[in-house]
């Protein structure tokens, strides 16, 4: 038998990210929105950085213990946490993206999406 899993409201899941965020004082953080945009398969993208491998992972840690103490949810999936310049944490309709700073200038998620809406997180 397969236990459905408790569904999180988007926005309640999103504002528990963004604290364990800033908990450990992660930078440079915005939300993407792709909530209006057609068969998406997320809802929301928040990204951030971290300025060493070891800030990052505090911040993935931090995230998924507020997550956890305030959603009761774990991520689906995980990558990243080996090396840190980018982690990434899947909790289905909200994926975290952590990055150095110099990884995420690299590849700029943000600019993949030009029909998304951007929104700057305040720190």
């Amino acid at each position: 038998m397969i236990k459905k899993k408790n569904s999180v409201n988007t926005e309640i899941l999103a504002q528990s990210i963004i604290e364990g965020i800033r908990e450990k004082k992660g930078q440079e953080t915005v939300m993407i929105d792709f909530s209006t945009i057609p068969n998406a398969a997320f809802r929301r993208f928040i990204i951030c950085e971290g300025t060493s491998t070891t800030q990052n992972t505090a911040i993935a840690d931090s995230v998924i213990d507020t997550v956890i103490r305030q959603c009761a949810e774990k991520p689906w999936h995980t990558e990243g946490k080996e090396n840190a310049e980018w982690i990434l944490l899947d909790y289905g309709d909200v994926v975290v993206h952590i990055f150095l700073s110099s990884t995420r200038n690299f590849y700029k998620l943000e600019q993949l999406w030009a029909d998304a809406k951007i929104v700057p997180v305040s720190e």
